[in-house]
């Protein structure tokens, strides 16, 4: 269960959070050369992926105290850092990332059109992230090269790194790398919009606060990301100052939204994949038995596991003939259901 608390919030998860949020801060101080690197201009994005970082740590630790993560946490990396297996652990991890964060091909089995709008939003998310998160921290920078003005030099904690002409193909991709970014979030939120408009199954159970409002985050991000750079190449810079603010708005929204919303599950995801390990030992421990029908439905890790969850969280599933309910399989608990009922309404039950 959670730790003590203070002022309502979990003690040990916010001291967590407070933890990363400094060593975030400590992280721009150092990592812009002591500020001399960081464009003040951007202080309110600063501020806004500092509150982020805080309230994401703060979550996670929350979510990893339940009693069910919890267990499968401490589960799964005692299954990977067996000794015996550690080595084979390690290349099967490496399959599950491909699978499972990079590729992720686990939501292809759903569907491919499903597949090919979360890859292309989660990758232009977390591309945009990879590249925006150093910038505005200071940690990246691009000066022009002293003895060529035509060139710029790209400076990574304060190192050169390389340089590269300005308008050559490289450097207009550079410059432009947010632009693909957003595209292909846009063309990926096309495909998720129309499967939550059109499709039976996603209209009977979406939630305009879970399911279409992180869209229209990102749609105004990318939007008014685009329209920036509209603005300066075609536009001669008509309207850039409030494209800019309003672009400003809706990034430090999102990312304030971040801990709070269904973004949160990119940070949730690799953790899960510890959750395949316990799967996998599942299949090779022994097996539990329904008690009724003697059917194998589970592994006796997993039911084992599972009553001391429930044990925890105060619930009492202790049958009154003995034994447990969760050592019934799924097919005799539904007859033990229908049981019930018609006991309820004053007619024979048929186990």
């Amino acid at each position: 269960m959670s730790g003590s608390r203070l002022f309502g919030l979990d003690l040990r998860a916010l001291l967590w959070a407070s933890g990363a949020a400094f060593l975030n801060i400590i992280a721009v101080y150092v990592g812009s050369g002591r500020m001399a690197r960081f464009d003040p201009a951007l202080i309110a994005y600063t501020c806004a992926c500092i509150f982020a970082t805080f309230g994401v740590v703060y979550r996670f630790g929350v979510w990893l105290e339940k009693p069910a993560t919890a267990l499968y946490w401490k589960r799964g990396w005692r299954l990977f850092l067996r000794p015996s297996h550690f080595v084979k652990n390690c290349v099967h991890l490496v399959r599950l990332a491909w699978d499972n964060l990079i590729a992720q091909t686990f939501i292809e089995k759903r569907s491919h059109t499903r597949w090919v709008a979360h890859f292309l939003i989660s990758w232009g998310f977390l591309i945009a992230c990879a590249v925006t998160f150093p910038l505005v921290f200071g940690w990246v920078a691009f000066e022009a090269d002293p003895s060529d003005p035509a060139k710029y030099i790209t400076f990574v904690f304060g190192f050169a790194a390389m340089s590269f002409p300005a308008h050559s193909l490289f450097g207009w991709v550079i410059f432009h790398i947010l632009d693909f970014c957003a595209v292909a979030i846009l063309v990926g939120m096309g495909f998720a919009f129309k499967r939550r408009l059109y499709d039976p199954g996603a209209l009977t159970v979406q939630q305009f606060a879970n399911d279409f409002f992180p869209l229209i985050l990102l749609f105004a991000v990318c939007l008014t990301g685009l329209m920036l750079t509209a603005s300066a190449v075609w536009m001669h810079g008509h309207n850039y100052s409030f494209l800019a603010t309003l672009h400003a708005f809706s990034v430090i929204i999102t990312l304030l939204y971040l801990p709070f919303g269904k973004f949160f599950h990119v940070f949730q995801r690799p953790a899960n994949i510890g959750v395949q390990f316990y799967k996998e030992e599942g299949k090779l421990s022994a097996r539990a038995h329904c008690r009724i029908c003697g059917a194998d439905y589970a592994s006796q890790m997993q039911v084992d596991d599972l009553k001391t969850v429930l044990t925890q969280l105060g619930l009492d599933q202790t049958l009154d003939e003995g034994g447990h309910y969760q050592e019934v399989c799924p097919t005799c608990r539904r007859r033990l259901l229908a049981a019930n009922q018609l006991e309820a309404i004053g007619e024979p039950g048929f186990l």
